[in-house]
């Protein structure tokens, strides 16, 4: 067992007094995983939260075929886990590690504890609920009126967005792989690769060192929301 660290880095508790976040960092069970490895298994019997004290996660699911779903990365500073922690049904997804992890697992007895004695921290879980079905929604839409080449414009747009300067570009770093790219909206690496080649060519797009700048975020707007109707 690791030794507890600091939940200080942790956004969701940050109304929380230092004491208030050693106590429950004390209370926490901590682990470590390495890139790849399973942080939770969808078929695990587990309900507690993971606060990603360090590193960076993928929340996957996979098909009866064994094709693999990206639903989201969440970085250090993040959590995953509460929908089981609040309503006690089993995990909606899987996660897995994407670097160096350092996880501490809040039982979900705690962690009740924790939202129903602080409203503050109450009101973030429910923002953040609500961000996800929002998301959700927008994904849902995608897939059911967007074409292949479409979905991928309109995953790097929701990737770029975060980064986006007053002179029109915005840069995604580091530079998505197309099989990430291709397992969120439900295509082929081939096809991924052929769109980001279609606007490399069209100078919408291009590789600068880690990163890939989109040019003309406007345009790739553009793009899609002529598609989608908006």
């Amino acid at each position: 067992m690791i030794e507890a660290a600091s939940l200080d880095s942790i956004e969701l508790l940050a109304p929380l007094t230092a004491d208030q976040r050693a106590s429950l960092a004390k209370q926490c069970s901590w682990r470590h995983f390495h890139p790849q490895e399973q942080v939770i298994d969808r078929a695990s019997d587990s309900r507690d939260v993971c606060f990603i004290v360090e590193g960076r996660v993928r929340v996957v699911n996979y098909s009866l075929s064994g094709r693999e779903v990206t639903f989201d990365d969440v970085e250090a500073g993040g959590y995953l886990g509460e929908l089981s922690a609040i309503d006690g049904e089993a995990r909606s997804a899987s996660i897995v590690a994407l670097s160096e992890v350092m996880v501490a697992f809040m039982s979900p007895r705690l962690f009740q504890q924790v939202v129903t004695q602080n409203p503050i921290i109450a009101w973030g879980v429910m923002t953040r609920l609500a961000s996800i079905v929002r998301s959700a929604t927008g994904r849902i839409m995608d897939l059911s009126t967007l074409g292949a080449n479409n979905r991928v414009h309109a995953e790097l747009l929701r990737l770029a967005k975060p980064t986006l300067k007053s002179d029109n570009t915005a840069a995604i770093s580091p530079i998505p792989i197309h099989s990430d790219i291709a397992a969120r909206v439900s295509t082929t690496r081939e096809t991924v690769a052929r769109v980001l080649g279609d606007l490399s060519r069209d100078k919408l797009v291009v590789r600068q060192d880690n990163s890939l700048l989109v040019r003309d975020f406007a345009r790739l707007e553009e793009m899609v929301e002529e598609v989608r109707g908006d």
